[in-house]
C-alpha cells in the first residue's frame, strides 16, 4: 500500500501559523506597504518582514504560543505562496500591502466609505449607491452591533440635495415617472467604462441656444454638483466637451456602431475637460472654437476684479482655495473694529465663465461692487437698477 503524503500543514504549528497570518491579513489590511514599514520601529524592515511582525504580535493577542523568533521570513514566503495557490491572494504583485479579496479597507477606513456611500444614496439620489447601501446595511449590521451603534452614526455627511427626481424605483413607487435619461444609467455607466460611443436625446434646453435633438457621444462621467447630476460627455462629430443635465436628456439612449476607443482615450479627454474645470468658474465649458483655443493655451483671458465690503469681505477672505488663480488684495482697516473695510478678489477667466461669476457675485448684494472688467460692471449696474425698479413700482 503505498505510503499517504503528509500535507505541508498537518502540524499544528504549521496550521495555526497559516491561520494567523490569514487573520493578520484581515485585521491589518495594506499590511506590508510603505505605510506600515515606514513607521515605527518598522523602518529598515522589509514588506515580508513587516507582515511576520505584525503577525507575531496578533499571536500574542490570541494567546497562541509560537516559539521565539517563529516564523522566518522564507517561512512567510512559503505561506503566502500557498494562499496564491488557493486563490485566496491574488498571483499579482501586492505593491502596497497584503490584503484579502476586496477587504482592502480596515473598520476606520470603511466606516468613512460607508458614510459617503449613506450621503450619496440619500441626498444626491443615487439609485445604484442606494442599493449597495441597504445591502451593506444589513451585512454589517454585526460589526455595527459590535461596536455599540458607531459604526453606523453618520460622523460626516455631504447634504447637498438633489432638487430632482433621480431615482427610477423611487419613482415608480411615488408614481412620479419621469422620462429622464436616470432610467438608463446601467447602459450609460458600461458606455463610459468600455469608451464606448452611444446616442443620446436632449428634450429640454433652458438657456435658449436650442441645443435639442439626438446627439452621438463619448460620455466620459456622471458628475453630481450643487443640486443635481450632470453628464460630461464628448460630442463624436468633433471632439467637443459638454455637461448636461442629467434630467434634461430623455431615456433615449443607444450604442452607436462605433468602435469602443478604451480608457486611455477617455481618460485623455478626462483630463483636458478637468483643465477646463480648472481654467474657469463653474461648468459651461464653452462653444467648440474657443474651447480648442483654450485647450492649446491660445484663449486669451478676462481679467475680472470685485470688491467686496464688510462683513462680506471676511467670507471671500476664507475662500483662500475658491479659485487656483485668485488674488485677494486687503483694502483699508476699520478704525471701530479692526476688520477691513474692503477686499478686492481679481481672477483671470475664459469669457465663457463670465456669466457664471457674475451670478455668484449676484448672491452678495449690495456688498459687491465690480470694478472690471466694463461688460460685467454694465451687467451688473443695469440688475440693481431692474430690480430696485421691479420693487418701486410695488411702492
Amino acid at each position: 500500500m503505498p505510503k499517504k503524503t503528509t500535507h505541508l500543514y498537518t502540524e499544528r504549528l504549521a496550521f495555526e501559523r497559516l491561520l494567523v497570518l490569514i487573520a493578520t491579513l484581515l485585521k491589518y489590511p495594506g499590511v506590508g506597504s510603505p505605510e506600515f514599514v515606514e513607521s515605527g520601529d518598522n523602518k529598515n524592515h522589509d514588506a515580508i518582514s513587516i507582515v511576520r511582525i505584525y503577525l507575531q504580535q496578533l499571536a500574542q493577542e490570541l494567546n497562541i504560543e509560537l516559539p521565539d523568533n517563529y516564523p522566518a521570513v522564507a517561512t512567510l514566503r512559503k505561506d503566502l505562496e500557498t494562499l496564491r495557490r488557493y486563490g485566496i491572494l491574488d498571483q499579482r504583485m501586492y505593491r502596497w500591502g497584503y490584503y484579502l479579496g476586496t477587504g482592502a479597507l480596515s473598520t476606520a477606513e470603511l466606516k468613512v466609505a460607508f458614510n459617503a456611500i449613506a450621503s450619496q444614496a440619500q441626498y444626491q439620489g443615487d439609485a445604484q449607491t442606494r442599493r449597495i447601501y441597504e445591502t451593506l446595511s444589513k451585512r454589517l449590521r454585526g460589526l455595527d452591533m459590535e461596536l455599540k451603534g458607531e459604526f453606523f452614526y453618520p460622523t460626516r455627511q455631504h447634504l447637498n440635495r438633489a432638487i430632482i427626481h433621480t431615482d427610477p424605483e423611487e419613482m415608480a413607487a411615488k408614481g412620479e415617472n419621469r422620462d429622464t435619461l436616470f432610467h438608463q444609467l446601467p447602459l450609460l455607466e458600461q458606455a463610459i467604462s468600455q469608451g464606448q460611443a452611444i446616442e443620446i436625446s436632449r428634450t429640454k434646453d433652458l438657456y435658449g441656444t436650442n441645443r435639442t435633438g439626438r446627439f452621438q457621444v463619448f460620455p466620459l462621467q456622471l458628475i453630481y454638483h450643487d443640486i443635481a447630476w450632470y453628464l460630461l460627455y464628448e460630442l463624436c462629430e468633433n471632439g467637443h466637451l459638454v455637461m448636461g443635465r442629467v434630467n434634461r436628456f430623455n431615456s433615449h439612449c443607444y450604442p452607436v456602431k462605433i468602435p469602443a476607443r478604451g480608457l486611455e482615450k477617455q481618460r485623455a479627454s478626462l483630463t483636458k475637460a478637468y483643465k477646463l474645470f480648472e481654467n474657469g468658474w463653474g461648468l459651461n465649458l464653452g462653444d467648440p472654437e474657443s474651447q480648442q483655443l483654450e485647450l492649446t493655451g491660445n484663449l486669451q483671458f478676462v481679467e475680472v476684479k470685485v470688491r467686496f465690503y464688510y462683513p462680506i469681505s471676511n467670507f471671500i477672505l476664507e475662500g483662500e482655495r475658491r479659485h487656483l488663480n485668485q488674488k485677494i488684495i486687503l483694502g483699508e482697516i476699520d478704525k471701530n473694529n479692526g476688520e477691513y473695510k474692503f477686499i478686492e478678489y481679481h481672477v483671470e477667466l475664459p469669457p465663457r465663465s463670465l456669466g457664471e461669476f457674475i451670478r455668484w457675485v449676484y448672491r452678495y448684494m449690495d456688498k459687491a461692487e465690480i470694478l472690471s472688467p466694463p461688460e460685467l460692471i454694465k451687467q451688473h449696474s443695469q440688475a440693481a437698477q431692474n430690480l430696485y425698479n421691479r420693487y418701486k413700482e410695488k411702492g
